[in-house]
């Protein structure tokens, strides 16, 4: 038994409260090493007067390319529990692993108060409560500048033709607008669309937004608070969720703040609003981005960096966000560089704008692993990079080997609380990123394949405006090309084919959020995914061999690349199939 290998930890996503009074209780051990673990457990003081009161069986639900993760629900009558774990390895050793370590397996251990892990009093409110309306939520990110122009009038000028060949410049305007969303609401509705993410819609010189002004005024060039309004009432109307995107990380340098400090020094109001290392902030010192006189973001000087910790700061940001909630019932924040702020402004954050609206939605945008964000007491969730990393890896780059992705997809699976992944967002594509056609060099079979995978996770899914028209675009600006409107037709493929995964996903929403999953290669570079819930079973195999692979069935739910014959299902070399089955348990 390799006892290095095995690992838990309490109140953690190895150990947490999932709904009302069950408790998920995870570990870790060596790949193919350990045949059996059963958890002992119960009330702790119930304990010290006679013994553990059940014993559970725990199930391998996953494994990685060195570890394999086991997971028990167990219910808690008295919102106690002292644990242990019993593990057998496959050599016949038994052990006890509790609080303290490891110990024989003996009854004079099993019996002792001290061995076991402890959960004193699980509260409700420490624990991951995530709005319930995200899991079944299907999300649309929309940058406004391109999405549509539905005012005129309100354009830059020099705005360019809409036109979705044009490579847009870093500085090039189009003429997207809030009227120009609602205006193609009932599209989206037709989509299947349930949320739209919006990019920043408030005051600020440039076409992205992300460098703010006045973060209580809608943007000249994209209309006004009414149609705002309307906008997100319309939205409601339609049964859409609506999230906005706070960049409160950092400000325009053109803001009434910051052009302040740059007028009086150390003398303004705002000088402690940013972190500035040297005055007098000049022209001159601006050259050199490494080398200026404050933080930014990144190393752009049109964004300095605010001191969130400044009261005075925090107060004016939570302001803001208690705003849009209050006077426009947004449903959502999605919050811009959000690893590069403190935790303590997250913290405060939460609670300020849950006080306004108990199931609004707390997405922070981070590229990496995020359990320190996402304990109960900051986000929601977090946007899901690791994952279109993998997934675009294996089916756009083909830079992964097939076992390669299903340990990296099954070890994602264990890095959150479920609550937690049942809210993850999901994307392969986004503003700051390659379009994924680009990514797949035109070849939209293999992004109907990474689309097909990444809606069969558990999370709520997202695509990227102009995904289902096969647009195309490289890195920042490129994927910023304008919505190809034109294309729009009853018969677009790809078009067609989102609406069917769309549909499909919102039919088997329940399997994947609350189900068993499986990923196994069946074949050389076939990829056979299931989940199992209820005696249901959603199951799909995804063919990135060179060969073609044959199904006994002639029909599912969603087909691509595929030919059928003799009651049979040929699946094509890129192509995949999802059907829908009767579980076999």
């Amino acid at each position: 038994m390799e006892l290095t290998a095995i690992y838990h930890r309490p109140e953690s996503e190895y150990a947490y409260l999932y709904k009302e009074d069950q408790v998920h209780i995870r570990i870790r051990t060596k790949k193919e090493d350990i045949e059996k673990i059963v958890l002992h457990y119960g009330d702790p003081f119930i304990f010290i007067e006679d013994f553990y009161e059940d014993v559970k069986e725990m199930v391998k639900v996953t494994s990685d390319a060195l570890f394999d993760y086991w997971q028990v629900a167990v219910s808690v009558s008295f919102a106690r529990l002292q644990y242990l774990f019993e593990l057998k390895d496959k050599e016949g050793q038994s052990i006890l692993y509790g609080d303290k370590g490891f110990t024989d397996n003996s009854p004079e251990n099993l019996a002792s108060e001290g061995n076991g892990f402890k959960l004193p009093y699980i509260h409700e409110i420490d624990g991951c409560q995530v709005p319930d309306w995200v899991s079944k939520t299907v999300w649309y990110q929309i940058f406004p500048e391109r999405f549509a122009n539905g005012n005129a009038v309100l354009s830059p000028e020099g705005a360019l033709d809409w036109d979705s060949s044009i490579t847009p410049k870093t500085t090039d305007f189009f003429g997207g607008d809030l009227q120009g969303i609602i205006d193609h609401l009932d599209y989206l509705q037709g989509l299947g669309i349930t949320g739209l993410y919006l990019c920043p819609i408030f005051e600020s010189p440039s076409n992205h937004k992300y460098n703010t002004t006045d973060y209580f005024e809608i943007d000249r060039h994209f209309g006004d608070k009414e149609t705002f309004r309307q906008l997100v009432e319309q939205a409601h109307l339609r049964g859409m969720k609506v999230m906005l995107d706070a960049v409160f990380n950092h400000m325009g340098d053109q803001s009434a703040q910051w052009q302040d400090v740059l007028k009086h020094g150390e003398k303004s109001a705002y000088k402690d609003w940013f972190h500035i290392q040297e005055f007098p902030v000049t022209n001159d010192k601006l050259v050199n981005p490494k080398e200026l006189p404050y933080h930014t973001f990144a190393f752009a000087s049109y964004m300095p960096k605010l001191n969130t910790a400044n009261p005075e700061v925090k107060d004016f940001l939570l302001r803001v966000a208690t705003y849009w909630i209050e006077h426009f019932d947004i449903d959502a924040w999605r919050l811009d560089v959000a690893n590069e702020i403190d935790h303590q402004f997250w913290r405060d954050f939460r609670k300020a704008v849950l006080a306004k609206k108990p199931d609004l939605y707390i997405l922070g945008e981070v590229w990496h692993t995020s359990q320190p964000w996402l304990n109960g007491d900051e986000f929601h969730a977090v946007m899901n990079y690791p994952l279109s990393d993998s997934i675009k890896d294996y089916f756009l780059r083909g830079c992964k080997k097939t076992s390669q992705f299903i340990a990296e997809i099954n070890c994602q699976s264990m890095y959150y609380k479920q609550q937690i992944s049942e809210v993850m967002f999901n994307l392969l594509d986004s503003h700051d990123t390659e379009r994924i056609l680009t990514t797949a060099q035109g070849d939209i079979q293999l992004v109907k394949s990474a689309l097909a995978f990444l809606f069969l996770q558990r999370g709520t899914p997202c695509i990227y405006y102009g995904t289902e028209l096969e647009l195309g675009g490289g890195m920042d600006p490129d994927c910023r090309r304008v919505m190809p409107w034109d294309r729009v037709s009853n018969d677009n493929d790809m078009l067609n084919f989102m609406k069917n995964l769309i549909q499909l996903r919102k039919e088997i929403t329940e399997i994947i959020q609350h189900g068993k999953f499986s990923l196994e290669e069946i074949e050389l570079d076939v990829l056979a995914l299931e989940w199992e819930h209820d005696h249901k079973a959603i199951r799909a195999i995804f063919n990135q061999s060179k060969e073609n692979y044959i199904l006994d069935r002639d029909s599912a739910d969603l087909v691509s690349h595929c030919q059928t014959g003799d009651e049979k299902l040929v699946i094509l070399p890129k192509g995949f199939v999802v059907y829908c089955d009767e579980s076999k348990r």
